[in-house]
């Protein structure tokens, strides 16, 4: 699809800083944060997802451009692939779905 950009990144903390860059360039109608957290044997998947999204919260209150937030944060891998297209739905679809709502938002209020 031509009107929409991939910008891969190395892990789910990035997509943050990522986010906002994407955001503050004012290049595009919305940004939507996808990623996956999988709780490990540490505590690292507490900060880790707390901090994504905070951050993508942050996008949205520092930016006028929709930053959703897509971030699988499971307890298992069979959990992420059943909210990726399986049993339970597409989150990404749904993450699609509110990106369109939001800017169709920013539209109406402009």
């Amino acid at each position: 699809i031509d009107n929409i950009s991939v910008f891969p990144v190395p892990g789910a903390f990035e997509l943050s800083y990522a986010s906002m860059q994407l955001c503050k360039q004012g290049n595009f109608d919305a940004v939507i944060a996808i990623g996956c957290v999988i709780r490990g044997e540490t505590s690292h998947f507490d900060y880790v997802c707390s901090a994504v999204a905070q951050g993508i919260k942050d996008c949205n209150i520092l930016s006028d451009v929709p930053a959703i937030f897509c971030v699988l944060t499971d307890d298992k891998k069979e959990q992420s692939v059943a909210r990726s297209g399986g049993a339970l739905g597409n989150k990404g679809v749904e993450a699609a779905v509110t990106a369109l709502q939001m800017i169709e938002f920013k539209r109406n209020i402009s």
